[in-house]
């Protein structure tokens, strides 16, 4: 331990230090059971004879804070519960005036005993031993050595970047058009330091990834929502005074609807007349389940538009804060720059590792393989959902992704309360109309398949009925 003692203390020494451990123990920073240094190290660290500390040492005994144990030491007595814990002064500085206005971020849905809830992949799935092995590999010294990637990020990971991007989802990019970053969420931050100027005016979805709309409006950016319907985004709605316009077409959040091939020239052509930026952000389009897949904006891309984002954090689990952008070549220079501002270099193992992981071909057979177990999750909750009582919920169409969207047909019922209820009730799922941000919300439930087995979704969906208003029911 570490004992802070000011220089320029005057008057009794040991009552200083009695203080300062009292405080420690009684503020958690010393825990109960843990061991306090040998009042000789302890003197010698701080610049006081050994009798100084002794004397502390007593009177906290005395008290009732220390125990000594005979060959082990002095420790904090293992019944101490911390009384209070130290904050730091509240002061008058205050925060930027934007973040005063940002919506509340949507809360994640608490654990329960049936998790419907939406977000990353099911992480009891994925391959630890292998990783394990990847790590070890390169953790070697001689790639360590090395390991300082200033620019894009590792090289092997942003040519197998390339590579499965390209094979997988006909991305157009070589590995230099590819920069590394700490998760998607990185990506658009990066994005918006390098293109946007306060007060211009990006486009989000309306429902859509309520995140990436805080994030914009964090730098300065006046957001304006655009509807969706069941072809994406509506084109025909966006303002001429857009800078930017961030979609996610493969697989909409949160209605799961696929920006149609009419949509997507629309909107290039629409960028491309106005020199627009559209951010593409392809968040979880490797789990396919029906249909082909339509090219992504990137590929049909012919005039240097789209910034193509995506992340192994809803392919692989979420705590792997590995994402990345491929963009045009007029912005890439300016991305870098923007990117090492912010934090210099990603984990040079943890992208060495899933080079590796990639490289040996394990992420494209980890991804044919759980998406064979997620399309049967899949299709027992669509299954599941049948059988409730008709006119309820409209289950939206969605042909990708790990989780699918409902409406309540009734537009007065309050998600939000029917969430609660549900929850209480064990199933955790998340309301829909907390992802409106500007047309009037429409109620209803996205429900994610990621976490639950088959044979759970039956008390699930039955647990859900339980809470759901009966058609024709008054919804208050």
């Amino acid at each position: 331990m570490d004992l802070y003692l000011d220089p320029d203390t005057t008057g009794d020494r040991s009552a200083t230090i009695y203080r300062e451990l009292l405080e420690a123990i009684l503020d958690g920073r010393l825990a109960a059971g843990e061991r306090v240094p040998p009042s000789r190290e302890l003197a010698s660290s701080v610049g006081v004879a050994r009798g100084t500390v002794t004397t502390a040492y007593d009177r906290l005994t005395a008290e009732g804070f220390l125990v000594t144990r005979v060959g082990a030491g002095t420790f904090v007595c293992a019944d101490i519960e911390p009384r209070r814990a130290r904050r730091a002064p509240v002061g008058d500085l205050r925060p930027r005036q934007v973040w005063s206005a940002l919506p509340a971020p949507v809360p994640d849905a608490a654990p329960t005993e049936f998790d419907l809830s939406v977000g990353g992949p099911d992480t009891t799935l994925f391959p630890l031993a292998v990783w394990r092995r990847l790590v070890s590999a390169t953790l070697r010294p001689s790639l360590l050595a090395a390991s300082a990637y200033e620019g894009g990020g590792h090289p092997g990971l942003q040519a197998e970047v390339a590579r499965y991007a390209g094979l997988a989802r006909s991305v157009v990019a070589s590995p230099d058009d590819v920069l590394l970053t700490n998760g998607a969420q990185q990506a658009l931050d990066v994005v918006a330091r390098a293109v946007l100027d306060p007060g211009d005016v990006v486009v989000v979805e309306d429902p859509g990834y309520t995140a990436a709309a805080r994030l914009f409006a964090s730098h300065g950016a006046t957001v304006r929502p655009v509807r969706v319907d069941e072809e994406g985004l509506v084109v025909d709605d966006l303002p001429r005074a857009a800078r930017m316009v961030y979609v996610t077409p493969s697989h909409q959040f949160p209605t799961g609807a696929v920006m149609s091939l009419r949509r997507r020239i629309a909107l290039l052509e629409w960028a491309s007349r106005r020199n627009v930026v559209i951010v593409e952000d392809d968040y979880d389009s490797e789990f396919r389940f029906e249909d082909r897949p339509l090219a992504p904006l990137q590929n049909l891309d012919r005039d240097g538009r789209v910034v193509y984002v995506g992340s192994f954090s809803k392919t692989l689990m979420p705590s792997l804060r590995v994402g990345y952008l491929i963009a045009p070549r007029s912005l890439q220079d300016t991305l870098r720059q923007a990117k090492l501002l912010t934090d210099w270099q990603g984990d040079a193992v943890t992208q060495g590792a899933l080079a590796r992981f990639m490289g040996e071909g394990l992420l494209s057979a980890h991804v044919r393989k759980v998406t064979k177990l997620y399309a049967r999750r899949r299709q027992a909750l669509l299954d599941g959902l049948a059988t409730l009582p008709q006119g309820v919920l409209e289950v939206l169409p969605s042909a990708a992704g790990l989780h699918v969207c409902t409406y309540f047909t009734d537009r007065t019922v309050d998600d939000v309360a029917v969430a609660a209820d549900a929850a209480k009730a064990g199933v955790a799922l998340e309301p829909v109309s907390v992802r409106f941000q500007g047309t009037t919300p429409r109620p209803g439930l996205a429900m994610g398949f990621r976490r639950i087995t088959v044979e759970q979704v039956p008390e699930a969906v039955a647990r859900l009925a339980s809470v759901l208003p009966a058609p024709g029911q008054d919804p208050t």
